[in-house]
């Protein structure tokens, strides 16, 4: 919602290059409309989810403008929507390879939970962003789609850098999505430039680094890998 086509085909481009997933947030949500709830602490439990029908249909226009643009990967903040595109992926309206994680901001964070959302159609999960590593074990242990983890994260939601647990992070609960380098941006959502960059870069090193050395067992992912969401 936030990019231009032309934005979003340089971006393709770069991806489909290096064979990397590209991932893209579904624009309409509640802290961009009209709600005042949503602002206060009551209501921030609203989190991004969408407010009524109106916003899912602008939501669902704007995965399906990404995905003629190209984009196979997308990141939903609403339960509902989740269920939405994923009888849409099933009845063929949308590509059988779109890629749809679900979000950390919906604040799942136990097994029976994490159950739930698989079978509504995610095919990735990310949890709340500080759970124990015998509570990452145990979403393991309920799915079977990967999981995305945070190894650190801006101040605005905690602030906390887990590299040394990243590969107890790996071996519990592989597969997994290692999520680097938002410690490097004061919040979620911000723009990022070439200094951020680099910072997310040293922190993702950084945590390839532990994992080596901690557990050197550990495969990681080649360029190009199934389930990855690399652009078309």
């Amino acid at each position: 919602m936030r990019h231009t086509d032309k934005q979003i085909e340089k971006f393709n481009y770069i991806e489909k290059k290096h064979k990397f997933g590209l991932n893209f947030s579904v624009g309409p949500r509640a802290t961009y409309d009209t709600s005042a709830s949503v602002k206060t602490p009551q209501g921030a439990r609203i989190g991004y989810r969408l407010r009524g029908i109106e916003q899912l249909i602008r939501g669902l226009e704007d995965v399906k403008r990404a995905v003629e643009l190209g984009i196979r990967g997308i990141l939903v903040y609403d339960e509902g929507m989740l269920w939405v595109l994923g009888k849409m992926r099933e009845d063929g309206e949308l590509p059988q390879d779109v890629h749809i994680k679900f979000s950390a901001h919906c604040g799942l964070g136990n097994p029976a939970a994490a159950k739930v959302i698989e079978r509504l159609g995610a095919d990735s999960i990310n949890p709340v962003r500080d759970l124990t590593l015998p509570m990452i074990a145990a979403l393991r242990n309920a799915i079977n789609v990967p999981l995305d983890i945070h190894t650190d994260n801006p101040p605005a939601s905690g602030g906390f850098i887990r590299t040394y647990e990243a590969p107890e992070m790996v071996r519990i609960g592989a597969p997994i999505h290692l999520k680097c380098g938002n410690s490097a941006i004061s919040g979620h959502g911000l723009p990022t430039g070439a200094k951020e960059g680099a910072r997310m870069g040293i922190q993702a090193a950084l945590v390839i680094r532990s994992i080596k050395k901690y557990y050197p067992n550990a495969i990681q992912s080649a360029a190009g890998a199934k389930g990855l969401a690399i652009p078309k």
